[in-house]
């Protein structure tokens, strides 16, 4: 039993030396993991009510996108817009999630729009897009985050 005792002292005392390795700083740590983070893309993208049961990023991007086109097209139909400058078949409308679930609507007028009123075509588009269903912001890391994108909304004329 005394040299059981003895062996295992032994051993207990020699494995505390792996122990004795360098912890890392917690700055350099932090260093380290936001180079390997790519700020360039989300790990989630916003998703609405209609894309939550998708479980693939790629296809549940390209769901919400057609959504939010479908639904701003919808909003926007048959509009003064389309009245007003029938010459205008697409618009492209910046929408931004921020990253409290809210929406923000501006439309991007082409640069030869001088004929355009832009304050008019806003404040209609304004208007006309709310009362939007909820929508879960993109995330990054686990953290909402507010996103941006341009949707081509075509402007039917009946």
């Amino acid at each position: 039993m005394k040299k059981f005792v003895v062996l295992f002292s032994l051993l207990l005392l020699s494995s505390c030396r792996f122990f004795e390795g360098q912890v890392p700083d917690e700055e350099e740590l932090l260093k380290k993991r936001l180079q390997e983070i790519n700020w360039k893309e989300v790990s989630t993208y916003p998703s609405i009510g209609e894309c939550d049961a998708i479980t693939d990023k790629e296809m549940k991007k390209e769901c919400f996108f057609s959504c939010m086109a479908r639904l701003v097209q919808e909003k926007l139909g048959v509009d003064t817009i389309a009245m007003l400058y029938p010459e205008i078949d697409t618009i492209q409308v910046k929408v931004t999630v921020f990253s409290n679930a809210t929406l923000k609507f501006e439309p991007e007028m082409p640069k030869d729009s001088v004929q355009y009123d832009k304050e008019k075509v806003d404040s209609i588009i304004k208007a006309r897009l709310v009362d939007f269903p909820a929508i879960e912001p993109a995330q990054k890391e686990g953290v909402p985050v507010t996103t941006q994108f341009i949707l081509p909304v075509i402007l039917d004329v009946k």
